[in-house]
C-alpha cells in the first residue's frame, strides 16, 4: 500500500511490516527579480511552515525545513516565469497563518485557506501569489475527510 510519501511493504517471509519512505525531489529553486525584497517575503512566509533561511550564496537563499535545503530561490536577470510551488503544512492552522503571513508581506490572494475537494476530499489549501507571480501555496492533507 502505497500514499504520498511512502508505501507500507509486507515481508512474506519474515511475516514483518516496513515502512518505507519516499522522496522524489530533494529540493528545487525558483527565478526571482528582486532577490532581498524576495528573501525577506520568503523568510516570513516560510517560517509559518517551519522553514530557515540558512544558506546563502550571492543572490541566492536556501530553505531549510528541519530536514534539508529543500528550497531555494534566486536572482534572474534574463525574467522570471511565474511557476506554482505547493508546501506541505502539518495542519490546518499552519495553512491559515502561511496566508495571513503571506498577505501581510504583501502577496495577493489566490484562494484563501479552505478544502479543494475538486482536487480531494482532504486537501486543505490556501495560495497567493508572490511578487513575481509565482502561485505559491500551503496545504495540508486532512485524512480524516
Amino acid at each position: 500500500m502505497c500514499w504520498n510519501t511512502g508505501c507500507i511493504i509486507f515481508d512474506t517471509a519474515s511475516l514483518s511490516i516496513n515502512l518505507i519512505f519516499i522522496q522524489m525531489i530533494a529540493h528545487t529553486g525558483i527565478p526571482v527579480g528582486n532577490y532581498r525584497k524576495a528573501k525577506k517575503f520568503y523568510s516570513k512566509v516560510l517560517a509559518t511552515l517551519g522553514y530557515k533561511q540558512n544558506m546563502e550564496f550571492g543572490e541566492a537563499a536556501g530553505f531549510n525545513d528541519g530536514k534539508n535545503t529543500d528550497f531555494w530561490i534566486g536572482k534572474n536577470d534574463k525574467g522570471v516565469i511565474p511557476l506554482h510551488v505547493a508546501f506541505a503544512a502539518k495542519s490546518k492552522a499552519q495553512v491559515k497563518k502561511f496566508y495571513k503571513i503571506a498577505l501581510a508581506a504583501g502577496a495577493k490572494d489566490n484562494g484563501a485557506p479552505g478544502y479543494r475537494k475538486e482536487y480531494w476530499p482532504g486537501y486543505y489549501a490556501a495560495f497567493v501569489y508572490d511578487a513575481d507571480g509565482h502561485n505559491i501555496e500551503a496545504v495540508f492533507y486532512d485524512y480524516e475527510k
